[in-house]
């Protein structure tokens, strides 16, 4: 889809059917699916079962803006003759630049053919009992799931149309269109950006001139 056409059609049924033409969603589906019919299998339920998506829907607007903050916006170093530079950056600046190109929206694919390996590895072998690795890895692909549609959605042209998809909408197009130094959470807002000082009154920052193009002012 170019990124300079207008987006016909904006009903959620069309943007479902363009979400489901990228690589991104069926690879965390996979896993999400696996360790939904693995966790059924398993069974052994017990309370701390429980406690695993309580405690993962607490950290996760923490662990995106960790994610977003040092990963995403890593400015390339160079070391001992050698540019230090992620594909999760690379792909980052290239969103900035270009947040319409719908591509750009998804975490690449090249990263979660290593990423969730390596979470099924953690739910395998990290906790006490399979039966909790599984919940584990059941949350978290369930968490990365809503994470690339509410990433997804907001780069469309769908309008909010509940007041807290409304709020999670401006909350991040802020970032894109106002100042990318500030609102880092993609899937919440007033959670980790207001406890850690990057959610200001939008009306209060100045327009960035590098929202588009991260790192201009150093040349990179």
């Amino acid at each position: 889809m170019s990124t300079t056409e207008r987006r016909r059609s904006v009903d959620l049924p069309s943007m479902a059917a363009e979400f489901r033409r990228h690589p991104s969603p069926w690879l965390i589906g996979a896993v999400f699916v696996g360790a939904l019919v693995g966790r059924a299998l398993v069974g052994d339920w017990q309370w701390t079962d429980a406690l695993v998506p309580v405690i993962a829907l607490a950290v996760f607007p923490f662990v995106e803006w960790v994610i977003h903050v040092v990963i995403l916006h890593w400015r390339p170093r160079h070391v001992v003759g050698m540019t230090v530079d992620s594909l999760l950056a690379r792909k980052h600046r290239a969103h900035h630049a270009d947040p319409r190109a719908v591509p750009l929206i998804f975490i690449p694919w090249q990263t979660l053919l290593w990423l969730l390996p390596v979470l099924v590895a953690i739910a395998v072998l990290a906790f006490p009992r399979i039966g909790l690795g599984l919940t584990f890895l059941l949350t978290v692909s369930a968490l990365g799931m809503v994470y690339e549609w509410t990433h997804f959605l907001i780069h469309t042209d769908y309008k909010p149309k509940s007041a807290t998809y409304r709020s999670v909408w401006r909350h991040h197009r802020h970032h894109h269109y106002r100042n990318e130094h500030y609102w880092f959470t993609v899937t919440t807002s007033g959670t980790a950006d207001r406890l850690l000082g990057t959610e200001p009154d939008a009306d209060a920052v100045p327009v960035s001139a590098t929202a588009r193009n991260l790192h201009a002012a150093s040349g990179q």
